[in-house]
C-alpha cells in the first residue's frame, strides 16, 4: 500500500480535498492541515444530497456531493485546493466528484 498522506498536505492557503467512498456513502471534506480543521464538508447522508430512502453510491450521487462541496467552499471564500483520491484510482465515482467540483468552480 502505499501512503499518500506523506505527500499531500494541505495548508490554510490551500487546503486538501479529501475523498472518501464506502460500500453506502460519500463523503468528501475540505480540510486545513496545519491546523488540523475541516472547514467544508458534504456526503449522501446529507438531506440537501440524498433524493430518497435508498441512496445508491453511484456516480450521479458523486456529481451531487462534488456540486454541494463546491457551493459551500466557495461560500467560505475556498478557490483552490488539492485533491486526495486517498488509495482510490482516478476513474468511475471520484472522477465524478472531481469533475463537478471542478465545473462548481474549484480549482486543483
Amino acid at each position: 500500500m502505499k501512503d499518500i498522506k506523506k505527500k499531500i498536505f494541505g495548508r490554510s492557503v490551500r487546503p486538501r480535498l479529501s475523498v472518501f467512498i464506502s460500500l453506502k456513502n460519500i463523503y468528501a471534506q475540505i480540510i486545513d492541515d496545519e491546523n488540523a480543521r475541516t472547514l467544508v464538508s458534504a456526503s449522501t447522508v446529507e438531506k440537501e444530497v440524498k433524493k430518497d430512502k435508498k441512496t445508491a453510491v453511484n456516480i450521479a450521487s458523486a456529481k451531487k456531493v462534488g456540486e454541494v462541496l463546491a457551493k459551500r467552499a466557495l461560500e467560505k471564500g475556498i478557490n483552490s485546493v488539492v485533491f486526495d483520491r486517498g488509495e482510490k484510482k482516478y476513474h468511475g465515482r471520484v472522477e465524478a466528484l472531481a469533475q463537478s467540483v471542478r465545473t462548481a468552480g474549484l480549482k486543483f
